[in-house]
């Protein structure tokens, strides 16, 4: 196993969750059905302020894990300022699961799910912007979405320097699965509370 790997079977076992992460409906729950650019703003500043909290939370003893989790960290701060540095942080089972992990590989690999979820999210946001005829905000979500991109390689690289055997790839893919699971229950509990049905997990 390496993270390349690991990278791929998630996005395999994980294509219903994560493809509905990165739709319309996605942003719809969000923004609590305010489709409207600044909610979607608000929105991706909400979810980097979290962001910025929890990673911000994380201590290793270990060098990779250390760098890794500030790298994280300052990635998501600098989102956050970009965009509102007075937004509140989300609150949101995303983040519930990622605090629960103690264990560099696992936090390493929460963090792997986080940045799969986010770089649909963010991708979608770029569609909406570009679908809103509003080509200058499209572009400074091209621009965080890379930034975004660049952290999720580093998580990468990080988890090949932790995981030295089978079972920490196994811990590894539990914790980025549980971050996964956890958004997606999030994406249905919320369009349920709004009159949503979503579809079935097939």
């Amino acid at each position: 196993m390496d993270a390349t790997t690991l990278v791929d079977t998630l996005t395999d076992d994980l294509e219903t969750e994560l493809s509905r992460l990165g739709s319309s409906k996605w942003l719809y729950a969000l923004t609590d059905g305010d489709m409207t650019g600044e909610a979607v703003r608000a929105a991706a500043a909400s979810d980097a302020a979290a962001a910025a909290e929890a990673f911000g939370d994380w201590e290793s003893d270990d060098a990779d894990a250390a760098a890794l989790f500030e790298a994280l960290a300052t990635t998501a701060t600098d989102r956050r300022d970009a965009l509102d540095a007075d937004a509140d942080p989300a609150d949101r089972e995303t983040y519930a699961a990622l605090a629960a992990f103690d264990d560099p590989v696992e936090r390493a690999g929460g963090a792997l799910g986080y940045a799969l979820v986010t770089d649909r999210t963010l991708g979608q946001m770029v569609g909406f912007f570009v679908g809103d005829a509003d080509p200058s905000t499209a572009n400074q979500f091209r621009d965080l979405r890379d930034a975004h991109d660049d952290a999720q390689a580093r998580v990468s690289d990080t988890l090949d320097a932790l995981c030295a055997d089978d079972d920490a790839w196994d811990r590894a893919t539990a914790a980025a699965t549980a971050v996964v699971e956890a958004t997606y229950d999030d994406y249905v509990e919320t369009l349920e509370s709004m009159g949503v049905k979503p579809k079935n997990v097939c």
